[in-house]
């Protein structure tokens, strides 16, 4: 959708006006009327071709403007959508995640709401003019959360530093509760010491005893705590209780209980007016520490993020004016020339017009060795100089540089969520209603059939129900464990433009890559230029000048060859180019034709009488090609692009982790095979014209393969799409790149090995922390409901219950984070270690 359309507007009468774009003619406009008028609510719908608007007037109980814009866009026409992200504070739990989620989905002009737990985002999808940010901010804090807009107007280190303080203010309140729950719990262990505790009732008496208790339990839960009864009565007043609900059910009623046995202890019957002080002040402080380690983990989650801002310089020294002027980055302009010194960080992308040094690109290519730079290379900002000094000629500044779009890649990324969370939302958004009804199940039944005295079992049995369950470790059992692992990946020069990519490329079966420019690199020489008829360097000189005008490989390093021969080309009359075929070309008024044999055939020119020649070269893995010139063939020309280093070795590890590889080309059959035999790919398909090759995917998949793609260039843009996962060589062409779901900085296959690991390593961490978080509450909610009590004898304290519920979330979120010391295997190291040559 574009996201630069005027706006729309609505009005409280059920009327909408829409904008509408694609449409062409009076057809567009009928066919969109009919779409709307077929929907159940529309009562008339009017669409404008010149303003590119339809005004709909419906019934709001039938439909909905949401439902209209997307009954359009079935259609086949595009109403503009906007996005924008929203911070968001105080969300606890996964059922916190169901409810933002709910609320903002349910808004009028909303397409969708991804709401993120771990980063404390929300993702929204609307269309302008029916709801703004504004809006969209004030239906957050209704619904109890706090919430800002983020963008140029919140810079992304502000969030972190909001992070940093919702650190420290559970560190300061943690500690605070803790200095009054630990004298509070000593007094109540020592009153079950015989002696000490029968002494200290005879100074005191029980009243006493108790009111000491109710002064160190008050502050723990009212002024450490009160985040909980802030945020909980906020869930409650929305009918969407969570984690916070629960807390603050579960002390308060152990401090409400106790306060009423120390007000007004005839009504209790005889042996159950007791104190629970202690586990009210012991909940809240357990909790906040929990909470406290856990808000530090998660922030340790997103760290590759902050390494990845930490890269960007905050100055560059431009010439302006023939004067060093060293300025804010944000001042630097496309086309100004950026002076760096040795050992400086490049402010900028762009090209050196002066000067050379080398320049540390570990940051993109994760190659520790310094790459030598010189006039006319392209460097970009965030590397490193070494110890040259030269000036760069800027040409992305700002958003626009790869650094930044590396940045935004992997918030997207971490911002997303794969289709495995959501099952876990469906089940979050039940699950604290459902453990309410538990606990009060428990409470009945203990306070039917239980022992004397029933109420005080019953009682400690419904609290630590409501203590146990913990739907935080569901909410933060996926995102956790993505933000690791696509900040990991970043680290490694592998881009998970999306979540979901991470968890589809860990189910992968095969491999199809792309040979030229992916496999090879895609810098062929010409290596064989047999002439049949005419001079041979008046016939390169032809051919050459014919390829000029294309910006296929193959015509590049035909036209190298021609100048390295010190050859001058003439201007070209005519030009024309067949992808997959060949080109057409008129240069002197000759008409010059070269390009595949298939191109050939067509043109009716027989190869007979080189097809011997033509074989032996492709089967020396070299890609035969032919001209001919006024009609008749008069060249045959082989050109030959080497293999990259580390594609054999990624090759050989991808099928040792049980993956088909298979490279499609447009090459022959017999220099394709000889390709393949060379890198040890098991299945070739040759012979593919580029506008096929989203085909072929499609036939593996027919077959029930799931697909990943590499490719490089613009043909390759329709294969990347249509994989089940595309990934894209960074150092190819940017649609390729918008295009692919996982990006390879360095262009290094290797980085193919090291993706499919990671992603396997992450979704196998979701798995165990899935697991963790269901059987957590499976195994322990019957236990605190006291099912083990009739063999035992044994009720879990809901001081333990709380403690439990804590370590669970802490649990969840560390076993995430060892997903920073992953190490992708070495394919040079596993090909020695099995004696063979890399």
């Amino acid at each position: 959708m574009n996201t630069n359309a005027a706006p729309g507007n609505t009005t409280s009468t059920g009327s909408i006006s829409l904008p509408v774009e694609g449409m062409t003619c009076a057809s567009c406009v009928g066919r969109v009327e009919r779409v709307l008028d077929a929907l159940d609510g529309v009562e008339n719908a009017s669409v404008n071709l010149t303003t590119e608007r339809a005004s709909i007037a419906f019934d709001p109980a039938r439909t909905s403007p949401t439902d209209i814009a997307a009954e359009i866009e079935k259609s086949g026409f595009t109403v503009p959508s906007s996005i924008v992200d929203i911070s968001i504070g105080g969300m606890t739990c996964a059922s916190c995640v169901a409810r933002v989620e709910r609320v903002l989905s349910a808004q009028p002009g909303v397409v969708s709401a991804e709401v993120n737990l771990a980063t404390g985002k929300a993702h929204i999808t609307h269309i302008p003019g029916m709801i703004d940010s504004g809006a969209l901010t004030r239906t957050i804090e209704a619904a109890g959360y706090e919430a800002r807009v983020m963008g140029s107007g919140v810079p992304e280190e502000g969030l972190h530093d909001s992070h940093a303080s919702e650190i420290v203010s559970l560190r300061h309140n943690a500690f605070f509760a803790a200095a009054f729950t630990t004298p509070l719990f000593l007094l109540a262990m020592t009153r079950m010491v015989p002696d000490i505790g029968e002494g200290m009732a005879s100074v005191m008496g029980h009243r006493g005893w108790m009111g000491v208790e109710f002064l160190l339990a008050t502050p723990v839960l009212f002024w450490a705590g009160r985040r909980f009864y802030v945020s909980g009565w906020a869930e409650l007043r929305h009918f969407s209780p969570g984690m916070n609900s629960l807390v603050m059910l579960g002390a308060s009623a152990a401090y409400f209980y106790s306060l009423a046995a120390l007000m007004i202890p005839d009504v209790f019957p005889v042996g159950t007016a007791n104190s629970y002080f202690e586990a009210a002040g012991v909940i809240v402080t357990l909790i906040l520490f929990g909470r406290y380690l856990e808000a530090v983990a998660k922030g340790r989650t997103s760290e590759a993020i902050k390494k990845l801002m930490q890269l960007q310089a905050k100055t560059a020294r431009v010439l302006r004016d023939g004067e060093e002027t060293e300025i804010p980055i944000e001042e630097v302009l496309v086309g100004d020339l950026v002076v760096v010194r040795p050992g400086e960080r490049l402010a900028v992308d762009g090209i050196v017009t002066e000067g050379a040094s080398f320049v540390d690109e570990a940051m993109i290519s994760g190659e520790p060795v310094p790459v030598e730079k010189g006039p006319g290379a392209e460097v970009t900002g965030g590397t490193v100089n070494k110890t040259g000094s030269f000036t760069l000629s800027a040409t992305r500044v700002g958003a626009d540089t790869v650094l930044s779009q590396i940045i935004r890649m992997v918030e997207e990324a971490q911002g997303s969520k794969p289709p495995i969370q959501k099952m876990a939302d469906r089940i979050a958004s039940v699950f604290v209603p459902v453990v309410m009804a538990a606990a009060a199940i428990t409470f009945g039944v203990w306070l039917a059939v239980g022992p004397s005295p029933a109420l005080s079992f019953a009682f400690v049995t419904a609290v630590s129900v409501l203590l146990i369950a913990c739907p935080c470790a569901m909410g933060l059992a996926t995102p956790t464990a993505i933000m690791v692992g696509t900040g990991k990946g970043a680290e490694m020069g592998v881009l998970f433009r999306q979540g979901p990519a991470l968890e589809r490329l860990a189910k992968i079966d095969t491999v199809v890559l792309d040979k030229t420019g992916t496999l090879t690199k895609g810098l062929p020489e010409l290596t064989d230029f047999d002439v049949l008829d005419g001079d041979e360097t008046d016939v390169l000189r032809l051919v050459a000048a014919a390829e000029a005008r294309s910006e296929h490989p193959i015509a590049e390093a035909i036209v190298r060859a021609a100048k390295d021969r010190g050859l001058d080309l003439p201007a070209t009359e005519t030009f024309n180019a067949e992808p997959g075929y060949g080109i057409d070309a008129v240069v002197e008024g000759r008409r010059v034709q070269a390009g595949a044999d298939r191109y050939m055939e067509r043109l009716g020119i027989d190869l007979a009488q080189v097809t011997d020649r033509a074989h032996d070269l492709a089967d020396q893995a070299r890609t035969p090609l032919y001209a001919a010139i006024d009609g008749k063939l008069a060249a045959v020309i082989a050109v030959a692009d080497a293999l990259k280093d580390g594609s054999r070795d990624a090759i050989a590890t991808l099928q040792e982790m049980s993956l088909e590889t298979v490279m499609v080309t447009g090459d022959n059959e017999r220099t394709a095979h000889a390709v393949a035999r060379e890198t040890g790919i098991s299945r070739v398909l040759a012979e593919v014209l580029p506008e096929h090759k989203a085909e072929e995917i499609k036939r593996l998949q027919a077959e029930g393969r799931n697909v990943a793609f590499v490719g490089d260039g613009i043909n390759d843009a329709p294969a990347l799409a249509q994989a089940d996962v595309g990934i894209a060589i960074g150092t190819g062409t940017d649609i390729a790149i918008e295009t692919g779901d996982v990006i390879l900085m360095s262009g290094d296959l290797r980085g193919i090995v090291n993706a499919i690991h990671l992603s396997r390593r992450t979704l196998a961490t979701i798995r165990l922390n899935f697991f963790w978080a269901y059987a957590y509450n499976v195994a322990l909610i019957p236990v605190a409901a006291g099912v083990l009590y009739p063999w035992t004898g044994v009720l879990l304290s809901p001081m333990l219950a709380a403690g439990a519920m804590s370590f669970s979330s802490i649990f969840v979120v560390t076993n995430s984070l060892r997903l920073r010391r992953f190490k992708a295997p070495d394919p040079m190291k596993t090909a020695m270690e099995k004696g063979e040559t890399p």
